[in-house]
């Protein structure tokens, strides 16, 4: 299939429907490990405003040693929900402009995985694209199934990518590999993605969560203050400022949803055709 074409599958998908936001989050702690899992698998678990704020709560109030976050469904996460977020001009619901006030702009959900002490685990059972390839990007783990996919479409949306395609991407695959994926748009398979460095371990899709698993009971049994201790440090000697990265990151991309490209790409998809860049 075409890359253009499985875009198009994809979105079809998500446009397709329903905007049901009923348990779109479940939350399960079992020996000190809290499983995440993304629960919209009608829309390839696509973040609406509500389900943004339901995973930075959780991830804030969660008192696991580990986390695990996967998707229900053929998904891990197919990105923003586009009725909702992409193809509407209606501004962000108040709760979730003031909650990226206390953040500084960064992404809340974002700012809540990135400075948690809990080290976060990624199953990646399907497709993690757009937002949810910045999901999976924002673990400290990442485990996926062969039927994984990864891409970080925001390009093709005429937009910037979030802090952690910016700030995390080029650390697991080199600048010049995040270059590539960055401003082509590509989405590469599971395997290309172990190749690159981009996930730990690639496995058969029936072994994903028992493998996440057996990884995350490995770390929970560890005493956990040396744990967060030991995430804390890495935070520190080898990441950028995440807020002060958000901040400009949301900047650009609120510039650039204004812009006739960016919702040229948006009509584009929706009409099924080519889309025709001006630069303006």
């Amino acid at each position: 299939m075409r890359f253009a074409d499985a875009l198009h599958t994809l979105w079809d998908l998500i446009w397709g429907s329903g905007m049901s936001e009923e348990n779109a989050l479940l939350y399960e702690v079992e020996n000190h490990i809290g499983v995440i899992t993304l629960n919209r698998p009608e829309a390839m678990n696509s973040l609406t405003y509500q389900l943004y704020a339901d995973l930075e709560d959780t991830v804030r109030e969660s008192t696991a040693r580990v986390l695990v976050i996967t998707g229900n469904g053929r998904a891990f996460c197919a990105g923003d929900d586009v009725k909702q977020i992409l193809g509407s001009s209606a501004p962000a619901p108040t709760e979730f402009r003031d909650r990226a006030k206390a953040t500084g702009g960064l992404t809340p959900a974002a700012d809540a995985l990135l400075y948690t002490d809990i080290p976060v685990i990624a199953a990646i059972n399907g497709p993690a694209v757009g937002w949810g390839m910045e999901l999976a990007l924002m673990a400290d783990l990442r485990v996926a199934s062969e039927n994984a996919k990864f891409g970080e479409l925001f390009v093709i949306r005429g937009l910037c990518c979030d802090a952690p395609g910016l700030g995390r991407l080029a650390q697991l695959v080199g600048r010049e590999k995040a270059a590539e994926l960055l401003f082509t748009g590509d989405i590469v398979d599971a395997q290309t993605a172990q190749q690159i460095g981009l996930v730990g371990r690639c496995v058969p899709h029936e072994d994903l969560m028992p493998t996440a698993l057996e990884l995350a009971h490995k770390i929970a049994k560890n005493p956990p203050l040396a744990v967060q201790a030991l995430k804390a440090g890495l935070r520190r000697t080898v990441e950028p400022d995440w807020r002060d990265t958000g901040r400009w990151a949301i900047e650009q991309i609120t510039r650039l949803r204004a812009t006739e490209d960016s919702k040229e790409g948006v009509a584009a998809f929706l009409e099924k055709r080519t889309p025709v860049y001006q630069g303006r």
